[in-house]
């Protein structure tokens, strides 16, 4: 039974979607005014091989997450870069499919935008004013916190606590204006020159919260299973979302909250983030390593857990990758040589393999420990196409196995018969090692090897080069 950890109620849960076999998801995407860094990939990383392994296990995932395109950020973007808020999230959104694309990141069955809905967000906040939860004033809506009597239940937060701490964060203009210092805006008066739309309280814009409430209810129901994104949003961003929704729909909003761990960055494990100025850029990274290796970095560990990057656990990622890329290549290798029928012991291996890894990964996508047995299937390949005499049946298997539990964490591998340069470079590798070993006959299979695929290699004083036919 697959269990997860809602942070809403502190604890593992078994889950059950609403509706069999069907997992409504939804998670907070990107505010669009920069390249996305790689603790903003971490978050979209980890909730597509959470997507992965649900579609694995058979469910059919409604994947919904937005793109913040109204904001101070982007405003302030635009004035910057001489522009308009339109253009800068275009901008913006289109480097970040070109980001995500590049780390194998399934695209959302939804990518709604906080500008594409406005009509709606203007009717949820009406409804909120109407019973009594929101008030405007001078242009603004504000939300009153306190008429919530859970608010502060996600986060663990204690109400009179946090109105101590917000009453030292807002201006003494805002606190004139707000009832309660914990209030927060769900509709913003426009400033001269700044985006705006008309709205029964003058020209103005929608506050950050309301807009992820509005999306997922629209695409997906007043109440969803799964709501997820970094640890960062339980307060106030997610804890604001549950307060607006429930009061506005009266029902209960998301059934699970999954939060992912942060990356951090130096000795000190800090934050990686934007404010801080300590970030790497996603396009940087996968521009100087495979994004494969990136990919794998940030899928492998469990998505509870922070991520401590640095170029060792990068490397280490790289040095992982290589082990699957090459048990795949040479398990393909061997299919010219195998007989027919099946290695009844070896499927059966592989079958308690797979079994192992589904009990590890339904314990909350516990990724690191269904690793280990992903290795323990490479191992396994290894060690069966060196035999003299292989199968196709049991190839067969253990080829598909391997690419579907891989195929979790967002790895590809080249189709039979076609070898991923990454392929060609680690078989280079070997044949180099080989013959400092005088491991002549091994040196000569893996070049015929390359060879068969079209692979014509160079020895030169200078190294090893190679080129396709």
């Amino acid at each position: 039974m697959l269990k997860v950890w809602n942070t809403l109620t502190n604890q593992k849960e078994e889950f059950h979607p609403l509706t069999p076999h069907i997992v409504n998801m939804y998670v907070c995407g990107p505010t669009v005014y920069n390249y996305i860094h790689i603790g903003n990939a971490r978050s979209a990383i980890a909730f597509d091989t959470i997507r992965r392994y649900f579609e694995f296990r058979g469910y059919t995932v409604n994947y919904i997450s937005n793109f913040t395109d109204v904001d101070d950020k982007l405003i302030n973007e635009a004035k910057a870069e001489n522009s308009t808020v339109p253009a800068i999230a275009d901008k913006y959104i289109a480097a970040f499919y070109e980001d995500t694309d590049a780390l194998n990141i399934e695209r959302a069955t939804v990518n709604p935008r906080a500008s594409h809905n406005i009509p709606e967000i203007i009717d949820f906040i009406k409804i909120l004013v109407d019973k009594g939860y929101a008030y405007p004033v001078d242009g603004d809506v504000y939300y009153r916190t306190r008429k919530f009597k859970n608010y502060g239940e996600l986060s663990g937060q204690n109400v009179d606590e946090l109105e101590q701490g917000a009453s030292q964060h807002v201006t003494a203009e805002e606190l004139a204006r707000k009832e309660d210092p914990l209030d927060f805006a769900l509709w913003k008066a426009a400033k001269p020159d700044e985006i705006s739309w008309e709205s029964p309280w003058g020209q103005g814009r929608p506050g950050w919260h309301i807009e992820c409430s509005v999306m997922s209810i629209k695409y997906l129901g007043a109440t969803f299973d799964i709501h997820g994104g970094g640890q960062d949003l339980e307060f106030p961003h997610h804890e604001n979302e549950i307060a607006q929704s429930e009061a506005a729909t009266g029902h209960t909003f998301a059934r699970y909250w999954l939060h992912n761990g942060f990356v951090t960055i130096g000795d000190d494990d800090e934050k990686m983030s934007k404010s801080l100025g300590n970030f790497v850029l996603a396009r940087d990274l996968i521009q100087d390593n495979d994004p494969q290796a990136v990919r794998f970095l940030m899928a492998t560990t469990q998505y509870r857990r922070p991520i401590r990057y640095s170029q060792a656990s990068l490397q280490d990622a790289k040095n992982n990758l290589e082990r699957l890329q090459t048990a795949w290549t040479n398990l393909n290798y061997r299919f010219a040589s195998a007989e027919a029928g099946n290695t009844s012991a070896v499927d059966d291996q592989a079958d308690a393999i797979q079994t192992a890894f589904i009990t590890a990964m339904d314990d909350d996508f516990n990724a690191q420990n269904g690793m280990t047995h992903v290795y323990e299937l490479a191992k396994t390949i290894n060690t069966y196409v060196e035999q003299k005499v292989v199968r196709i049946g049991t190839l067969e298997h253990l080829r598909g196995l391997l690419r579907d539990l891989a195929g979790i964490f967002g790895i590809q591998f080249a189709e039979t018969g076609e070898l991923l340069d990454a392929d060609v470079e680690n078989l280079i590798e070997e044949r180099i090692a080989a013959r400092k070993a005088k491991n002549f006959a091994r040196s000569d299979e893996i070049r015929d090897q390359l060879a068969q695929e079209g692979i014509i290699l160079e020895d030169t004083p200078q190294g090893t080069r190679w080129h396709r036919k």
